[in-house]
């Protein structure tokens, strides 16, 4: 399919026109050589958005094969300079093509306009020159060796790329999380082959129109859409081609990734599952702490892994907090992405619904008090076929309820009382995951001390959400490996070589 020919395609909007994606090979779009699809359902209505082809080992050896002639080329002949201008370029026109990217995202995953435009587009833009800027300011380390007898050797550090490096992104938020893996390692000399979630195939195709608009060289970004086994998911993993895979998704997906990863010895980057807890203690400012919970359990429809499923109150004010969160959660609105009302959209399909809902019925068998939600709402029209689900809160579970202790996905949480800080740090760290964790105190010298405590890779106090993408990111224990953001991403999309020169 020629890039003209897939444009019109791609020229998104909620019109009720098909959208059918294509792999991006080699600058090139293309249906494959495989002849299988699959459709391309809204989350919104269940309406038919388009087809997606389903890419087997030659569409990944294709991608794979141009990758690495694109770093034994062009790609790899630029300066530094003149990659990260490119990078640059990328971000601009991601931003000229805002509304193209925008319904896009919404086509795919349902979530409001006011939340994708805020969040999901300008942090996909900002990841490419964030670490284009970062890139072109690394300074590595030299040391001088004395030898004696006037004897002394240089040593210097050098940063070359990884290579082809594997990017598998997930559905929750499509774009951002798939620039925050391709800018860096684009930044750095790598190219890659990313395998968008099935569930969102279209801003990764529609990224590959910014790159050839703005002359990122032949093979550097390539796109093939795919499953998990047995289909391009696993091929990618496998092709010895692949110096490096970044993933972002379920830890069980991770685990059966690492299994692949340790053919070649190839390193992985991995942000796994979480089961994130929130601590409110009796002497927070409580609007604050209400209004950020309900974003933490809520926002995009409790599909965000850094999201919050669990929350510990302090006894004093737990009958006052879930009274408010459960306002708050009864005050949200579903409906059209289009509608600036809208503030909670659908799940990203009937599948997760399903199993979202298994949940919800385990929370009542297993004992929970429903204080909200616990249903299928109510849609007007058409959206009654779409993936709704009403946020709920729970209260009343034991610490060891399978719904306490594994991850959902869905917009609800669980609320339970403490009574002394030390309750409430192992509370919060009596699971195998170490995501996220948010604490809210005003209390300074609790805030240090409690944040210190928490298992995870990055507590919030008093906030949630809030990012400088220039920190280390990345989750403890079963919540993944390794840090990504600012000068951390460049430990896994470089290699560090000393140079020793005697002198």
């Amino acid at each position: 399919m020629s890039v003209q020919a897939l444009h019109k395609t791609m020229q998104i909007g909620l019109d009720g026109a098909r959208r059918d994606a294509a792999h991006f090979i080699n600058g090139e779009f293309t249906q494959g050589t495989t002849g299988k699809s699959w459709e391309n359902r809204s989350p919104l209505d269940n309406s038919l958005i388009g087809r997606v082809p389903e890419g087997g080992r030659a569409e990944i050896d294709a991608a794979v094969t141009a990758a690495q002639a694109a770093l034994d080329g062009p790609w790899g002949a630029l300066t530094v300079g003149q990659r990260t201008d490119l990078l640059a370029a990328v971000a601009d026109e991601i931003t000229n093509r805002f509304d193209d990217f925008l319904a896009a995202e919404c086509l795919d995953t349902g979530k409001p306009y006011g939340l994708a435009s805020h969040i999901d587009i300008p942090r996909g833009a900002a990841n490419f020159k964030m670490f284009a800027d970062t890139v072109k300011n690394i300074s590595t380390e030299t040391f001088l060796l004395e030898q004696g007898g006037g004897r002394s050797a240089l040593n210097y550090g050098l940063r070359r790329p990884k290579g082809v490096i594997a990017v598998i992104s997930p559905w929750n938020l499509p774009l951002l999380l798939m620039t925050w893996k391709v800018g860096p390692a684009l930044a750095c000399g790598n190219t890659v082959v990313v395998k968008p979630s099935e569930e969102t195939p279209l801003t990764a195709t529609l990224l590959g129109e910014v790159m050839n608009k703005v002359g990122v060289p032949r093979g550097v970004y390539n796109v093939v859409h795919g499953l998990g086994p047995q289909s391009a998911g696993e091929f990618l993993t496998q092709h010895p081609g692949v110096n490096g895979i970044t993933f972002t998704g379920e830890t069980r997906t991770g685990e059966a990734i690492m299994r692949q990863a340790a053919l070649g010895v190839r390193q992985v980057s991995f942000e796994l599952g979480g089961k994130n807890p929130a601590l409110v203690f009796a002497d927070c400012d409580l609007d604050a702490a209400v209004e950020g919970t309900l974003r933490s359990a809520f926002s995009n429809c409790g599909q965000v892994c850094l999201g919050t499923e669990r929350i510990y109150v302090e006894r004093t004010i737990f009958d006052a907090f879930v009274a408010r969160l459960k306002a708050g959660a009864e005050a949200l609105k579903l409906g059209r992405p289009e509608d600036p009302a809208t503030n909670l959209g659908p799940l990203v399909s009937q599948d997760h619904r399903d199993k979202v809902l298994s949940y919800y019925r385990l929370a009542l068998e297993e004992g929970a008090t429903l204080v909200t939600g616990g249903r299928v709402p109510d849609m007007p029209g058409e959206l009654a076929n779409g993936a709704w689900i009403a946020p709920t809160i729970w209260t009343g579970l034991k610490d060891d309820a399978r719904v306490v202790n594994e991850e959902i996905f869905g917009p609800c949480c669980h609320i339970r009382p403490f009574d002394t800080e030390e309750e409430a740090v192992r509370l919060a760290n009596s699971t195998p995951y170490g995501l996220a964790a948010a604490v809210w105190t005003q209390n300074l010298s609790r805030a240090h001390r409690v944040a210190a405590r928490m298992e995870v890779g990055i507590c919030w106090v008093n906030s949630w959400f809030l990012r400088d993408l220039r920190t280390a990111f990345g989750g403890a224990k079963q919540s993944g490996i390794g840090r990504e953001g600012g000068l951390h991403s460049l430990e896994f999309y470089t290699e560090l070589s000393n140079v020793c020169i005697q002198l």
